[in-house]
């Protein structure tokens, strides 16, 4: 299913729906971000996706990471809940969710590197060379969060 990301756009639909969803930064040793070459809108991001029925935001942080990723991680900590109205997600079945997304950190226990139906790459980044990469601002913002070393708290939107 494809879908339209829209940020700050007067012409972005009307919301139906909103969905509560999960996304981690995982870093390797050397501090690279484990990133995905998203199928659905061809950007680069970092693991994530709706939260599922009986399912706790750690569970779902893990399965989405699992799942697009090949890695097993276990989280540790928080950068921040999103919750931008001005961030609007189209998809092609009809639905427009508002943003609400809680940003996990993560590191890996097992597993290797594989795409799936919703990954095309799986990428370590290096930090320095994320400017080159379509990653969408929203993503960018959590990225910049994690690494601002002067905040003392999580983010709140």
């Amino acid at each position: 299913m494809a879908r339209i990301d829209y940020l700050n756009d007067p012409a972005a639909p009307t919301p139906n729906s909103i969905v509560p969803a999960v996304s981690v930064i995982v870093r390797d040793g050397t501090g690279r971000i484990l990133l995905i070459h998203r199928t659905d809108n061809d950007l680069w991001s970092i693991p994530g996706g709706a939260m599922e029925p009986g399912e706790s935001v750690r569970q779902a942080a893990v399965r989405e990471t699992r799942e697009e990723t090949g890695y097993d991680v276990e989280m540790t900590g928080l950068v921040g809940i999103y919750t931008d109205p001005n961030h609007i997600i189209a998809y092609s079945d009809g639905e427009v969710r508002s943003q609400f997304s809680i940003c996990l950190t993560g590191s890996v226990t097992a597993g290797q590197a594989r795409t799936s139906t919703e990954s095309s790459e799986v990428v370590w980044q290096p930090v320095d060379e994320l400017e080159d990469l379509n990653i969408h601002a929203s993503i960018r913002l959590r990225i910049a969060h994690l690494l601002d070393s002067s905040r003392k708290e999580p983010w709140l939107s």
